[in-house]
């Protein structure tokens, strides 16, 4: 039961291959997935896609098991990047599964979920269910085999990402200008989907780790750590590229480098997506959530949207995208949703719509996304306390007893806004940390805040 609760985490099934995530694991979760769906009226069967780990083809074949073992059909797509898979399960409007553990290191393997038309399923929105019933048993029925059909739906994926733009953006016609893109797919799915996308766009690329390999012998593919994006850095002033491109293990996410080699700020890439959008579907509403700079909503009011505050979190986002209408949501954690896209995230959508805004400006990255980089932000700094509760409680008393006037919210953990600056502070769900975000119009003002902060947290 500890193991079970340990692996089944706030927005999806992650753990230590062997140990804790096992074959016997993935087929009791074949079956209670099954239990669970035929409990919401879902249909009978399940589209799997799997990343280039080495234990991903044995646990979806594992999971299958269970699926069939329950008469549950199963449609297999085989390598796929997340959003490829929340493509299948949108456009064939089945539920799906996803063999990924994202960003973390190799001995990690993880199972995302979700239901038909690509809906998320978190803790709130099945994974509790699916965790009780894989502890009290998971219990099959004795029923006929469900029957497994193998197809890939690459070519229809890179289809549809581009019919989100009109036919001239990407042309290779000798009057529009080449672009160079420097490309780092950490030897994740980016380097099983992009050669397809880039085919198709005219531009002369520059590929680095494209070879699927789970082991990861380059870098961890997880772009929001600044040292995995040094060799893209490198790369992108080697061969003077117009733009740089980093995705995550399981491709869903999106980090940017620009012409001269310096790191985009994700908010900055989703103030930029807001304003395309917004030029798409005028007045309507934009999310963002609690982390990005002030810049986004300003932005989105700016070409006259309405913006929307989120906690941080894929489920929330995706639940306040249906609940709102939203056309776009963006996090300071590189996803980024659309509405056309199930209110899916899909890091390769981000790309495209970067490498459109630079086709379509004539003018350099740095100077295209200048406009949405008026802050100075800290980054995400994480801080290992005993207590949380007790240190957001001592951070919040510090601010309230100060003479500058300040608005206090708790959406998610702590939120401290002043004219000049704003933090935010919030609880890691898995480990006794808290995580810092800190934004000030001078980088002075930023680094004077941090260490307030930081300074409280020790004295707990």
């Amino acid at each position: 039961m500890e193991l079970v609760d340990r692996i089944i985490k706030a927005y999806d099934i992650r753990g230590l291959v062997d140990s804790e995530l096992t074959l016997d694991f993935a087929f009791a979760a074949g079956i209670a997935f099954a239990s669970f769906l035929e409990m919401k009226k879902e249909p009978g069967t399940v589209v799997i896609g799997e990343d280039m780990r080495l234990s991903s083809p044995e646990l979806a074949t594992a999971f299958t098991n269970g699926l069939i073992s329950q008469s549950f059909d199963v449609i297999r797509i085989g390598l796929a990047a997340t959003d490829q898979l929340y493509f299948a399960s949108g456009s064939k409007n089945l539920p799906g599964a996803m063999f990924t553990a994202s960003h973390n290191p190799a001995e990690y393997n993880g199972i995302k979920l979700c239901l038909s038309g690509a809906r998320p399923i978190g803790q709130d929105s099945g994974l509790s269910w699916i965790r009780e019933s894989i502890r009290n048993g998971a219990s099959m029925s004795l029923r006929n085999s469900g029957k497994v059909t193998e197809v890939s739906m690459l070519n229809e994926y890179v289809d549809f990402l581009f019919s989100f733009f009109p036919a001239e953006t990407f042309a290779k016609d000798f009057k529009k200008r080449s672009i160079s893109i420097a490309i780092d797919a950490g030897n994740g799915m980016g380097g099983y989907t992009a050669p397809t996308v880039m085919s198709r766009i005219n531009a002369d690329v520059h590929p680095l780790y494209f070879e699927l390999d789970g082991t990861f012998p380059n870098h961890e593919a997880n772009p929001i750590e600044p040292k995995n994006l040094i060799d893209l850095q490198s790369l992108v002033r080697k061969r003077k590229a117009d733009i740089g491109l980093a995705f995550d293990g399981d491709a869903d996410r999106c980090f940017l480098v620009d012409e001269t080699g310096n790191l985009v700020d994700p908010s900055a890439l989703t103030a930029l997506i807001a304003a395309r959008e917004l030029s798409r579907y005028p007045g309507s509403t934009i999310i963002h959530n609690l982390i990005c700079s002030r810049a986004v909503p300003e932005t989105i009011r700016e070409f006259g949207g309405t913006p929307l505050r989120s906690r941080v979190g894929h489920s929330f986002i995706k639940a306040l995208m249906a609940e709102s209408g939203a056309v776009f949501g963006g996090e300071h954690s590189g996803h980024f949703y659309f509405k056309d896209f199930w209110s899916a995230d899909s890091g390769m959508l981000a790309a495209l719509h970067a490498i459109a805004a630079l086709l379509d400006s004539g003018k350099p990255l740095s100077k295209l996304l200048s406009p949405f980089n008026r802050y100075k932000s800290s980054g995400e700094l994480n801080t290992r306390v005993k207590d949380q509760k007790a240190a957001l409680n001592n951070v919040k008393n510090y601010f309230i007893n100060s003479s500058n006037p300040i608005d206090i919210d708790e959406l998610d953990g702590l939120t401290i806004t002043s004219e000049m600056w704003w933090i935010n502070l919030r609880p890691s769900n898995t480990e006794p940390l808290l995580r810092l975000n800190v934004e000030a119009k001078t980088a002075d003002v930023t680094e004077k805040l941090v260490d307030q902060v930081l300074d409280i947290l020790k004295r707990q």
